[in-house]
């Protein structure tokens, strides 16, 4: 085979639609754009996304640095300097402490942050705590017990 003889594969090629060229050849007079309007014109057509003057898409919805969480993860959350009031080695939960008011509503599962100071033992039963929170019982002499729920 010699380069003279190459050529595309019999069907690759197709010859180019003539327009406009009498009503027999099937695309005469309109070329198949139809009567009038935006679409039958000469030149370039609407650029992607243009919807008419309409508002397009890509303008309306909002437009967010990150997605939302779908199902976040929600927490009735304490920090260690309301626990400090708490009586030593009592042990806290959640129902203990609605119990005494310090929290009020149930917002889901305790989580104990770790603002503040503690110097009493406490056995704390939560779903969460912070690393911060954690050590700040811990050497306080208390201890972290996690529970689900």
């Amino acid at each position: 085979m010699r380069l003279n003889q190459v050529g595309p594969k019999t069907g690759s090629k197709r010859r180019r639609r003539r327009v406009g060229r009498g009503i027999s050849a099937g695309q005469g007079a309109s070329c198949g754009f139809g009567m009038r309007g935006q679409k039958s014109r000469s030149g370039t057509g609407t650029k992607a996304g243009f919807e008419g003057g309409q508002m397009p898409l890509y303008r309306r919805i909002p437009k967010l640095k990150h997605f939302t969480v779908v199902n976040p993860r929600c927490y009735t959350v304490v920090n260690v300097s309301k626990l400090a009031s708490l009586a030593p080695n009592s042990e806290v939960s959640l129902a203990s402490l609605m119990e005494q008011g310090i929290v009020t509503a149930n917002d889901g599962p305790l989580k104990i942050l770790g603002d503040g100071e503690l110097n009493i033992p406490l056995q704390i039963k939560a779903a969460a705590f912070t690393r911060v929170a954690r050590q700040k019982i811990e050497a306080a002499g208390g201890s972290c017990e996690i529970i689900n729920g």
